[in-house]
């Protein structure tokens, strides 16, 4: 290619996530996870469509910030929906990852909002992360949040 724009990408601004209903989804994030509300609203019409191709759909939506990160969260509505949630191994599938001081504990308080371990935290066991623990976990909208524990750190005396 020889013709090329310029430009810049500047920051990440936010990560997104299509949720069945607002308010479980704000209850995982503000009371499950510790994150702070930072306002809700609605949208529609020929914004939403041009910006996200849900033509004639409406969304309610809620911002919520945690851990320096910013999250969308969009319920959709007057759309038809697929009838199988897609996997984290999906082509085009994202996820988010957090760090965390307690894994474990961690796992324990999402189960009650419907997040589900793939399986059990894994040391990671060769490279610059090694020692880290990790797991996928799985909303009840089939959102996929990677959750990572850093080994701890022991001073000798």
């Amino acid at each position: 290619m020889t013709d090329q724009a310029n430009f810049y990408v500047q920051r990440a601004d936010h990560v997104g996530f299509a949720v069945a209903s607002l308010d479980a989804a704000l209850r995982f994030w503000v009371d499950g996870l510790g994150a702070r509300l930072v306002r809700t609203g609605e949208m529609g019409g020929e914004f939403l469509g041009q910006a996200t191709g849900a033509h004639g759909a409406l969304v309610r939506m809620a911002i919520v910030s945690l851990a320096d990160q910013t999250i969308e969260l969009l319920e959709y509505r007057g759309l038809d929906r697929p009838s199988v949630t897609a996997k984290p191994f999906d082509p085009g599938f994202a996820h988010l990852a957090l760090v965390v001081d307690d894994i474990d504990a961690l796992l324990a308080r999402i189960g009650p909002y419907g997040w589900r371990a793939q399986g059990t935290p894994q040391p990671i066991t060769s490279g610059a992360r090694a020692g880290t623990r990790v797991i996928y976990a799985v909303g009840p909208d089939g959102a996929t949040i990677e959750f990572m524990q850093p080994p701890t750190i022991t001073q000798d005396h």
